[in-house]
C-alpha cells in the first residue's frame, strides 16, 4: 500500500493549485495533505513541487508523476465503481439477441424471471436466425449455436447440445429402424426447413435429404408428430430428452451421430461486460446447466 500513499493528495494539490484547497477537497487536514505529498516525495526521491509563499508549481518530475498519477486514480475510480454497481440492483436497458426456435423456447422464459427478479430492468430481446451485428447495431448480448467464427467477439459456453434422430416404438414397429443413414430414403422423416440431415459417417460430416409428410419451421411440433407415430425426426436433445427417457421416442442412428456442439453467450470484445449483462450471463448459464442443455457466426 505504501506506493499508492501520497498519491491522492499529490494530485488534489496539482489539480487546486494549493494545499489548503486540496485538504478541503479531500476532507483532511493541511498538516496531513503536506505530510503524505512530503513523504511521497521521499520515497521517490524527487521534487514534485516548487513552493514558495505566493505560488505553488509542479517541477518536471511533478510533472511527469502527475500524468500517471491520474491514469492510476481513474483506473482506481473505475474498479471501486464497477464493484458498487454490481452491488446494486441491475438497472437500465438491456439489449440480446437468440435464434428464433430456441429462443422461443428456452432463453425467452430464463429472460422473463431475470426480469421478475430485477424489475428495474428493460429487455429487448429480438428472436430471429439472423446474425446480427452485435456493435453496430447496440446489442448488449447474443445467444448462438454452433461453430463460432466471428473471433472479434468474445465468447461464454452457456450449455451444449446433441442432435437425436428418433422415433416412436409404433412407427419402428410398423416400418423397422433404418441401420445406416441411406435407408433414411424409405422412411417417412419430419423435417425442419429445406437443410436436409447432418450425419457423420467415417469421421466426417454429410448432408442426406430425406423426404415425408410433415415440414415445420419449429421443432416442437415435429417431436409431438414423432411421439405420435408419424416418422422419424432429427431433433435436439433439449426436444426430445424427456422422450428418450420415457420411452416415448427411441434413438435411432446413433453411431452417425454429429458430436456435441455449443451453446454461446456473446458479446463485443471491447465493450466492458456490465454488471448487469453479467448477472444475466451468470443467470443463464447457471440455468441451463441444470436443464437439458448444459469461450465468433454460428448455426442456428
Amino acid at each position: 500500500m505504501a506506493s499508492w500513499e501520497g498519491m491522492q493528495e499529490f494530485a488534489a494539490v496539482a489539480d487546486s493549485g494549493s494545499f489548503t484547497r486540496a485538504a478541503r477537497r479531500l476532507g483532511i487536514s493541511i498538516a496531513q495533505v503536506s505530510r503524505q505529498v512530503g513523504q511521497l516525495e521521499e520515497r521517490l526521491g524527487a521534487r514534485l513541487l516548487y513552493r514558495t509563499t505566493r505560488q505553488l508549481s509542479l517541477t518536471e518530475a511533478g510533472e511527469l508523476y502527475l500524468t500517471h498519477c491520474r491514469q492510476l486514480l481513474e483506473s482506481l475510480a473505475d474498479a471501486e465503481q464497477a464493484v458498487s454497481q454490481l452491488q446494486a440492483e441491475p438497472q437500465g436497458q438491456l439489449k440480446l439477441t437468440a435464434p428464433l426456435a430456441y429462443g422461443h423456447s428456452h432463453i425467452a422464459p430464463l429472460v422473463l424471471e431475470f426480469m421478475q427478479r430485477y424489475p428495474l430492468l428493460e429487455v429487448s430481446l429480438d428472436l430471429s436466425n439472423q446474425v446480427q451485428d452485435l456493435v453496430h447495431d447496440g446489442y448488449d448480448l447474443a445467444i448462438r449455436i454452433g461453430r463460432l467464427t466471428d473471433s472479434s467477439l468474445m465468447a461464454r459456453k452457456l450449455g451444449q447440445r446433441r442432435h437425436h434422430v428418433c422415433a416412436s416404438p409404433d412407427y419402428l414397429a410398423r416400418h423397422g429402424a433404418p441401420r445406416r443413414p441411406q435407408e433414411l430414403l424409405q422412411h417417412q422423416c419430419l423435417q425442419i426447413g429445406n437443410d436436409g440431415w447432418h450425419l457423420q459417417v467415417n469421421g466426417r460430416r454429410q448432408t442426406f435429404r430425406v423426404q415425408g409428410r410433415m415440414r415445420c419451421s419449429t421443432a416442437a411440433p415435429l417431436a409431438e408428430a414423432a411421439v405420435r407415430g408419424m416418422g422419424l425426426a432429427q431433433l435436439p436433445d433439449y426436444y426430445v430428452a424427456a422422450y428418450l427417457e420415457s420411452g416415448a421416442l427411441v434413438e435411432v442412428l446413433a453411431d452417425y451421430a454429429e458430436p456435441e456442439e455449443g451453446i454461446w453467450a456473446l458479446y463485443p470484445h471491447n465493450r466492458q461486460l456490465s454488471p448487469k449483462v453479467r448477472l444475466l450471463v451468470d443467470f443463464l448459464a447457471d440455468s441451463l446447466a441444470g436443464g437439458a442443455c448444459q469461450a465468433g457466426g454460428a448455426r442456428q
